[in-house]
């Protein structure tokens, strides 16, 4: 249908300019551009013109929605710039709509098309990207864009010989250009289309016909070894991979397949091959350590001692990164360090690696204190903490200056749990190197660990932007390693409104990165970076699959289902009603305690309200200096609304839908689902994340917990519907094979009688499923014999935690201190197992040494 009272050309550019200026946020503009139209009385009716003047307006603005209806009942142009609207507010499958019914006004507008393309594809509507892009192609023929879009749509609906056609048809009306970067990614974009249908030796064919059109020869050489590997032409395949290590020694997956290639019979041949990498690439490390994977005893020393010698001649640091992966392997554990060991004797005596050595050949003294570096880490990594202390001790009494030795130090206390130690070596590390970024993110890193969240901001504001708060400037830089780490430690403190904020702006960031697609969309097509564009497509299919994301979202979801069970305003009912049964000494630490707590909240409110001044200031000296930014804004997170949700459980459930679609593989997807839809009553949902969860592992502990648990709320409803309990029943045969759960719980422990992780899963159901077996469950879990695997200070202080917060009952003091001193024992580092005595002398320690930090920081300034 055509548009009524349309406007002319002088009106129309106007008009144009209106909708860019909405599309780049620049309002004022806009708005200007839109009052040009309106004095003009001839075109007072246009409809196009009242929905643009809605974008200028609040939405709550009653005038604003007037005109709005009033533009869309006028002019198609009203339903594009209706759809405008809904994507600005992110509401997609509404634009789409609204650009259908746009085009049912007028069928060729390109814009309206280009739109909705982009909308498709941003939507992976595949099938309504590729009529659009048809349009498009049939509309503007000689365009590009046209015959690419076209073509991709196929690609990516894997209609491979389609695609290959349309880009072919192209490519014929190309004129090839000397260095013609643009065509000679058409080319690649073409090989990688032909690959991906399996059709390598078409996708050989192609490669060398086209071979002096492409520009980028590393993709050509990397390609062609793929193509001979899988036409199974090893000959070929060796040249290339030979030809590709010169490019890059250092390059393992070019010896691994070139490995592959050769496939040499016995380890004699495998050596050879490195022998003669490491012969023709003398500096290159890759061919002296690639060998130590498949080499055993003597054989392994020597090459070990090639390797060893010369880094530790000159001192490199990430050495013991590099053999980490060895120690999977006891055998060659020992056999280091025995080596290692064996220099330092013959270091401190002769100045040699080894005593029959040249005396010509004497080392420098850093040899010696990389070789203390080394063994620190190494007996650290085997959890042996004294020893460990007592290398990188003696490596900081050879040269106290090296930063790397703080770190390592720091790193130990980590692992033996002193987070707080940990803390202080990092603290004067980076005091040795203000300047070393890596550094100061590693002591912030390891404060927030220790849940120093302010000290940690400090840290960071070394290095964010001058007049915005460290937190707020991280958070627009999009850090997630820092936001990630105050979650944590906010957790840990039971500060859950700011632990939420922290998940939901993890969520956010990535909720923009996928925003962030639009500029891609025409960008990459008119750029022609056709693979990594296709590379970007299915990265962000797969985005919320990524470490913190799903981090972010696990806890999320642990603090929502706490905060289900145990709301905020309950703890606080509770705390107070208690006083009456509190002796005259814990009624006065509970009084200064909460005189403690409430100095604090009045502390934190006041940064609150100066925060927001601040956050007010900014947002108008913004307002004066830049008055184009406007538009959409987030709903502000506020830490004391997060904590006091509605619906804690729908909210749990936003946070779980990414994970079940793209973190399926992992268990803790199925369990906290579970957990959800057993708050929630749902049984079929339950059962089916438990079925989930039996096919990654059916001896999981945590998935053994929800078994019992869901096997005894079946057992004992008496409402189910009769098709729900024959459902359950045949669904249930594979995963329990009709036992009851006391028998499932006890073959559980029969079957797993030393493994601490088991135990204590098996311990919680015990009394879970029987109170009377009190003293025999907290037997079990607390079971810390030497056969018994699994035995860490993350597990061990899991196990008493469960002991203290009630999962054993109730009035076992007596049994939770027996087995804290145990563990303090058996870590006598870690904090978490020591009184609260000594953990308090720790905290004030680090306090008072802060204090004299800044002072002396302050006194120097």
């Amino acid at each position: 249908m055509p548009t009524s009272n349309p406007l002319p050309p002088k009106e129309n550019a106007l008009f144009k300019k209106i909708l860019k200026c909405y599309e780049q946020k620049q309002y004022k503009n806009g708005l200007k551009f839109a009052k040009q139209i309106l004095s003009n009385p001839k075109y007072s009716e246009h409809g196009g013109k009242f929905v643009a003047r809605l974008f200028w307006f609040p939405h709550s603005n009653n005038f604003a929605e007037t005109l709005a209806m009033k533009g869309l009942t006028l002019n198609c142009v009203g339903r594009k710039e209706d759809a405008y609207d809904h994507r600005s507010d992110r509401k997609y499958d509404e634009a789409i709509k609204a650009y259908r019914n746009a085009l049912k006004w007028d069928k060729d507008n390109l814009q309206i098309l280009r739109d909705l393309s982009l909308l498709q594809i941003q939507m992976r509507d595949m099938e309504g990207y590729k009529d659009t892009r048809y349009q498009l192609l049939v509309l503007r023929p000689a365009q590009r864009a046209s015959w690419i879009g076209y073509a991709m749509a196929y690609h990516l609906l894997k209609d491979y010989d389609m695609a290959m056609q349309v880009l072919e048809e192209f490519r014929k009306t190309q004129t090839v250009k000397p260095f013609d970067y643009e065509h000679s990614e058409l080319i690649l974009y073409q090989n990688m289309i032909l690959f991906e249908a399996g059709k390598y030796k078409e996708a050989l064919q192609h490669l060398e016909s086209y071979d002096k059109q492409i520009v980028d020869r590393l993709a050509v050489q990397e390609t062609k070894a793929k193509l001979y590997m899988k036409l199974n032409r090893k000959e070929e395949c060796i040249k290339v991979y030979q030809e590709l290590l010169e490019r890059n020694p250092e390059c393992w997956s070019y010896y691994h397949n070139l490995e592959e290639a050769v496939k040499p019979a016995t380890v004699e041949e495998r050596m050879k091959l490195y022998d003669d990498a490491a012969e023709k690439f003398p500096r290159a490390q890759a061919p002296r350590r690639l060998p130590l994977n498949f080499l055993t005893g003597e054989a392994f020393r020597k090459q070990a001692d090639l390797l060893m010698r010369k880094s530790l001649h000159k001192g490199v640091p990430p050495l013991f990164v590099s053999l980490r992966s060895l120690y999977a392997c006891p055998a060659k554990v020992k056999l280091l360090e025995e080596m290692v060991l064996g220099y330092v004797e013959s270091l401190k005596a002769h100045k040699l690696f080894h005593p029959d050595d040249p005396e010509d050949e004497q080392e420098l003294p850093t040899a010696l204190l990389w070789t203390y570096f080394y063994l620190a880490q190494h007996y650290d990594h085997l959890r042996q903490t004294d020893k460990a202390l007592e290398y990188v001790n003696m490596a900081l009494e050879h040269t106290v200056t090296l930063i790397e030795l703080f770190v390592i130090k720091a790193r130990i206390y980590k692992h033996a749990g002193d987070i707080n130690e940990a803390v202080k070596c990092l603290d004067e590390a980076q005091s040795l190197d203000t300047a070393d970024r890596y550094i100061n993110t590693k002591c912030a890193k390891y404060m927030l660990r220790a849940q120093m969240v302010k000290e940690a901001e400090d840290m960071c504001s070394k290095f964010t932007r001058e007049g915005v708060s460290a937190m707020e400037n991280l958070n627009e830089m999009q850090c997630m390693w820092f936001q990630t780490e105050c979650m944590r430690s906010y957790e840990q403190m039971s500060k859950w409104g700011d632990a939420l904020k922290k998940c939901h702006e993890i969520n956010r960031h990535f909720t923009e990165i996928i925003e962030d697609q639009f500029d891609f969309h025409t960008y990459c097509m008119r750029k022609m970076t056709l693979r990594s564009y296709v590379g970007l497509l299915r990265l962000e299919d797969q985005l919320r699959s990524h470490d913190f994301y799903r981090t972010a979202a696990e806890s999320a979801i642990q603090m929502y289902l706490r905060l289900h069970d145990h709301p905020v305003s309950d703890e606080d009912h509770t705390e107070s009603a208690d006083q009456e049964n509190m002796t005259p000494s814990e009624l006065k630490k509970w009084k200064s305690k909460m005189r403690r707590k409430a100095k604090q909240e009045a502390e934190k409110q006041e940064r609150i309200k100066m925060e927001e001044q601040r956050k007010e200031q900014l947002a108008r000296q913004k307002a004066q200096s830049d008055p184009e930014a406007d538009g959409p804004k987030e709903e502000e997170l506020v830490p004391s609304k997060l904590q006091k949700p509605e619906r804690p459980l729908e909210e749990a459930i936003t946070f779980l839908q990414p994970l079940q679609l793209l973190s399926a593989q992992c268990m803790e997807t199925h369990t906290l689902a579970f957990e959800i839809y057993f708050r929630k009553g749902k049984v079929l949902l339950m059962l089916q994340s438990l079925k989930r969860a039996f096919a990654i592992d059916p001896s999981h502990p945590t998935l053994h917990t929800c078994l019992v648990r869901f096997q005894k709320l079946v057992k004992d409803s008496t409402s189910l519907k009769p098709t729900i309990a024959a459902v359950l029943k045949k669904e249930m045969q594979s995963l329990v094979q009709d036992k009851d759960p006391a028998t499932l719980n006890k073959e559980f422990l029969e079957q797993n009688p030393l493994s601490l992780p088991h135990l204590l899963a098996g311990a919680k159901m015990s009394f879970y499923l029987d109170a009377s077996s009190q003293e025999k469950s907290i037997s079990l879990a607390t079971k810390l014999s030497a056969d018994v695997q699994g035995v860490t200070i993350k597990m061990c202080s899991e196990v008493l935690n469960s002991l203290r917060c009630g999962d054993f009952g109730s009035k076992i003091d007596s049994e939770v201190e027996s087995y804290r001193a145990a563990c303090h024992s058996r870590f006598p580092y870690a904090s978490c197992f020591m009184t609260t005595v000594q953990q308090n002398h720790i905290k004030q320690n680090a306090v008072s040494e802060n204090n004299i930090d800044n002072n002396a920081i302050e006194q120097n300034s």
